[in-house]
């Protein structure tokens, strides 16, 4: 195990380790994760958004195997989209994916200069709001439930009942909560990896440094450990 994690140590030294910004580090999905954006991972960095899509397109990649619920996540460009264009401007972004045979679908946020995360639970009827600083997500929750609203009335000819649903913006004594300027994108990455194996969120600020290794290593072998 051991020589295993000195291994593992090495290759992300080398990732972080001075060299070509633009060098391709890791390609899937239809999507490149360069040196630079690897960088992003270093201690008190900002995640950017090509980090957070190919982390999101790995954990729908898990949820494939056996006994992971059936996941699906948008895009951290979609939520900027649908602000700006509306349901329209959104509605072929889910060609080929019925949204309401999933049990989870996560929506990255991206506000500004930080990243939450909306969780849609197919299956209980809720949409969550997880802020790891606790701002509020009322407004969000019902934007994406309007955005729901729209998309089962086109795919499915059905109106949802807006009281079967739950809304609910976490607080912030209900899950971990960053202490620091920079770990907002790590936090949402974790809340997503723990609620889509269905696990209660039990990681702390004090996890982050190692979190943010073991992403380098997963993104380079394009697998979650």
């Amino acid at each position: 195990f051991l020589f295993l994690f000195q291994a593992m140590e090495k290759e992300i030294i080398a990732a972080f380790d001075e060299g070509e910004p633009s060098e391709i580090m890791s390609t899937a999905f239809k999507l490149k994760v360069t040196r630079e954006d690897i960088h992003t991972l270093r201690n008190l960095h900002w995640l950017n958004d090509e980090i957070i899509n190919f982390y999101m397109n790995m954990l729908m990649e898990r949820s494939k195997k056996e006994g992971y619920p059936a996941l699906y996540a948008f895009s951290t460009f979609f939520y900027p989209k649908l602000i700006s264009g509306g349901y329209k401007a959104v509605r072929r972004w889910t060609r080929g994916v019925d949204l309401f045979k999933q049990d989870l679908i996560l929506v990255p946020i991206h506000l500004r200069v930080h990243w939450s995360l909306v969780v849609i639970d197919v299956r209980r009827k809720s949409i969550r709001y997880f802020d790891s600083v606790g701002q509020k997500g009322d407004k969000i929750c019902g934007t994406v439930f309007q955005y729901l609203q729209e998309e089962s009335k086109e795919k499915r000819n059905l109106e949802l009942s807006f009281s079967e649903w739950i809304l609910h913006s976490m607080e912030s004594h209900e899950i971990p909560q960053q202490l620091n300027g920079s770990d907002c994108g790590v936090f949402m990455c974790k809340y997503a990896d723990y609620i889509s194996r269905d696990k209660p969120i039990t990681f702390s600020q004090n996890n982050m440094p190692y979190f943010r290794r073991k992403m380098v290593w997963e993104i380079l072998h394009r697998q979650l450990l």
